[in-house]
């Protein structure tokens, strides 16, 4: 959310090759799902923030946006404002040379993709899904619709000058009567190339948004459903920094993550919410005492969820590969209840293993890998160790 417009970079900002290489990567892990350099999207274009903005400002703000426009700040808060309040993810993990070289990517990076992005964009999501966006269809019917004026108006012309040649010819009284006939907007409504028009209007209309609802089908980016018991995230693994490994064991050893049993709660809910017994605790909190003296599971609602044909294991991912929670599920510690940050798509997948590059330091599990790619320009990513075969998703 730094707005866009003309633009000088900041020359504090790098324009070198290291440093737009690292910037991208931080971009496509951090940022693509949301933002385009030269285009607006789920948040605004943000190729010459440097230039608009200044660079102590644009930390601030990339860091942890919401901390800014809490103090007041004018800048963060009309962009805030501009958006819908749609808070941007706290980035408090990225040092001052990480978004350094991530500036160094928004200004310097791409630029010969930039008309073609501009053009087509990307299929959302937002983020990240994959097909025919609609902007690119938006795009399409309006050409349309001005090349089928442009024609109208050609058109006219000719008949125009025709008709002032003929006039000046000798003709006789039925050809003369028929070239200097009145317009008359009731044929022009019944003719066939008016409703020849129309009708290929309504159907570029009607396919544009049969394309775009397809394209819509199992995307549940948003998906927000309400929990029997008010679990708050931005407590929990905010405030109070609880990792999310201690709720949700099985994360770094198995495909499931798996929903925390009551049993998980009562670890620290049986000393730090035991003050005055029983009746002390709040209505939340005895739900929980509820769950574990009747030896009821709590029936949480599902909030990810990939289809069955898909196959994903969390501690190939956050074990093996070092990947963060918040890289797929947002800023999780900010959330008081959670919603589905981000699309999940095929696309989504398949872009983050192209883009990805494999945390292969102090990781023997890779070390072969390494040794097999160290003839290579390029950084071992994803998709160098098949992460692009259809059979490591789907069997």
């Amino acid at each position: 959310m730094l707005g866009s417009q003309a633009f000088a970079a900041n020359p504090d900002v790098s324009d070198s090759d290291e440093a737009v290489a690292a910037g991208k990567t931080i971009f496509n892990a951090n940022c693509k799902s949301c933002h385009k350099l030269d285009q607006k999207y789920t948040g605004p274009a943000l190729r010459g923030v440097s230039d608009r903005r200044s660079i102590d400002w644009a930390k601030s703000f990339i860091k942890n946006s919401q901390a800014l426009i809490a103090t007041g700040d004018a800048q963060a808060n009309a962009l805030y404002k501009e958006y819908n309040n749609l808070a941007m993810p706290a980035h408090e993990f990225l040092s001052d040379d990480d978004v350094m070289n991530l500036l160094s990517y928004i200004e310097y990076g791409d630029k010969a993709e930039a008309v073609v992005e501009g053009a087509a964009g990307e299929g959302a999501q937002v983020g990240g899904g994959s097909g025919v966006p609609s902007e690119y269809l938006t795009i399409i019917v309006a050409v349309l619709v001005v090349v089928l004026l442009l024609i109208l108006i050609v058109l006219g012309l000719i008949i125009s000058v025709l008709t002032k040649y003929l006039n000046n010819q000798k003709l006789d009284e039925e050809d003369d009567e028929f070239i200097n006939q009145k317009f008359d907007v009731k044929k022009l409504f019944k003719s066939d190339a008016f409703l020849i028009i129309v009708t290929a209007l309504v159907i570029a209309l009607v396919a544009k948004t049969a394309i775009d609802g397809l394209y819509s089908v199992g995307i549940q980016q948003g998906y927000q459903p309400s929990q029997p018991i008010a679990f708050s995230h931005e407590l929990h693994a905010g405030q109070y920094e609880i990792e999310c490994q201690y709720c949700h064991t099985g994360v770094e050893i198995g495909k499931s993550a798996n929903i925390p049993s009551a049993n998980i709660c009562m670890n620290c809910h049986t000393h730090i919410q035991n003050v005055g017994g029983k009746e002390g605790i709040s209505t939340e909190i005895a739900k929980i005492y509820a769950a574990v003296d009747n030896n009821q599971p709590i029936e949480w609602v599902r909030v990810h969820n990939l289809p069955d044909l898909a196959y994903f294991n969390h501690s190939q991912h956050v074990a093996v590969g070092g990947i963060e929670c918040q890289t797929c599920h947002g800023p999780i510690q900010e959330m008081e209840v959670v919603y589905q940050h981000s699309t999940l798509t095929m696309g989504w997948c398949i872009d983050c293993h192209r883009q990805t590059e494999i945390a292969a330091q102090g990781n023997e599990y890779y070390d072969k890998l390494m040794q097999l790619h160290a003839g290579s320009k390029d950084a071992l990513k994803v998709k160098d160790i098949g992460g692009l075969e259809c059979a490591k998703c789907h069997y």
